[in-house]
C-alpha cells in the first residue's frame, strides 16, 4: 500500500511491569538480546542516521548504530530528562533538548531546539474568537487535561463555574467519558450564563484556534503543551501530572520561574483553588505580561531545527 512505512520490532519490550514477575529476569535479557538484533537491523537499512525520542526502548539502537559509525540525534522534550535518556545520551552523536536546563545533563553535545508542535501561521486570532462566538471584549477561559480527560480538573471546573462565568467564557475539553458531568452541570446553570459555558469532548483540528483564541489556559504540563502555550503566547494556570517521575513538574515551574504560567499541584487543584487562581488573572496588564514571557519562550521552528540537524548529521556521515 502506497504511504506505509516498513516496522521492525526488537524483542526489547517496555518497562510497564510493576514488581517482581517472570519478566524482572527476562526484561534485561531482552534488552541485551536487542542490542545484535539492531546492529543486524541497521546493517541492513543501512541508514545515513537514527533520529530517537530515547528512553530505555531507545538504548539497544543508539549503541547498535554507535558500533556501525551511524550518528544519532537524540530527543528529550523534559525539563528533566529520565535516567535511560541520560544514559543514551552519552553514546549519541548530538542531543537536542526542549527547554535550557536540560543542556546541563548532555555535557557539551545538546542544543536546544524546542518540542514540535502543530503549526499557527496564518491563524488569525480575531476570526478564531468570533468562531468561538466571541466578541472583542470577552474573556475566554480554555481548559483541558492534555491527551486524556482529566477527573480531577473536570470536576473542579464544573463545580467552579457559576462563579467563573460571570467575568469569563469557558472553553472546556472534557473528554468523552466527562461529557455527562459537563452536560449536566450546564444545565444547572442559570439561563444568564448558561451559552457562556461550552463543553467538548476534543477538538482534533480546530485546537490552534483554541488556542489562539484563548486568554488564560488551565491544563496538564506536557512538553507539547507547554511548547504550545509558549509558541501561541498564553498564559496558563498549569497543574502537573503527578506521577511518570515529575517531568510535568519541572516543565510547568520552569514556565513559571520564567513568568509564564502559575503552577498549582494536582493534589491542590480544587473548586476554590481555580477560582482565585483564574479570578485572580482577570487583570489585563497582568496576563499581557504573562503573554509576552510565554511568547520569548516559544520555539515555533522546532520541527525545522530537529530536521537540520538531522539532514546535517546524515550528510556529515555519507561525505
Amino acid at each position: 500500500m502506497r504511504g506505509e512505512l516498513p516496522y521492525h520490532e526488537l524483542v526489547v519490550r517496555s518497562l510497564r511491569s510493576a514488581g517482581l514477575s517472570a519478566h524482572t529476569v527476562a526484561d534485561p535479557a531482552r534488552l541485551v538480546a536487542s542490542v545484535p538484533q539492531a546492529w543486524w537491523l541497521l546493517g541492513r537499512l543501512q541508514p545515513a542516521a537514527l533520529f530517537t525520542t530515547g528512553g530505555y526502548l531507545a538504548l539497544p539502537l543508539v549503541l547498535a548504530a554507535r558500533a556501525r559509525g551511524i550518528p544519532t540525534l537524540v530527543w528529550e522534550g523534559n525539563v528533566l530528562p529520565g535516567r535511560a535518556t541520560r544514559a543514551i545520551g552519552r553514546f549519541a552523536t548530538r542531543v537536542a533538548v526542549s527547554f535550557p536546563p536540560t543542556l546541563d545533563a548532555f555535557s557539551g553535545k545538546g542544543f536546544v531546539s524546542g518540542t514540535p508542535i502543530r503549526s499557527f501561521l496564518g491563524i488569525d486570532r480575531a476570526a478564531a474568537r468570533h468562531a468561538f462566538g466571541l466578541d472583542r471584549g470577552d474573556r475566554l477561559l480554555l481548559v483541558f487535561g492534555g491527551s486524556q480527560a482529566v477527573a480531577r480538573m473536570n470536576t473542579a471546573l464544573t463545580d467552579a463555574l457559576p462563579r467563573l462565568l460571570p467575568d469569563w467564557h469557558v472553553l472546556h475539553l472534557a473528554g468523552g467519558a466527562g461529557m455527562a458531568e459537563a452536560g449536566a452541570a450546564r444545565q444547572a446553570l442559570p439561563p444568564a450564563i448558561r451559552s457562556r459555558y461550552t463543553a467538548e469532548p476534543f477538538l482534533t483540528d480546530r485546537m490552534a484556534d483554541a488556542l489562539v483564541a484563548a486568554d488564560l489556559v488551565v491544563g496538564r504540563a506536557g512538553s507539547s503543551t507547554c511548547a504550545e502555550l509558549t509558541a501561541v503566547g498564553v498564559p496558563s494556570i498549569l497543574v502537573p501530572y503527578p506521577f511518570a517521575g515529575a517531568h510535568q513538574r519541572y516543565n510547568a515551574h520552569y514556565l513559571a520561574d520564567e513568568g509564564a504560567a502559575i503552577v498549582v499541584a494536582d493534589e491542590d487543584f480544587t473548586t476554590d483553588r481555580l477560582v482565585a487562581e483564574v479570578l485572580g488573572l482577570g487583570d489585563d496588564a497582568r496576563r499581557g505580561a504573562m503573554a509576552d514571557a510565554a511568547r520569548r519562550l516559544g520555539r515555533p521552528d522546532a520541527a525545522r531545527v530537529l530536521a537540520s540537524e538531522l539532514i546535517a548529521l546524515a550528510e556529515r556521515s555519507t561525505s
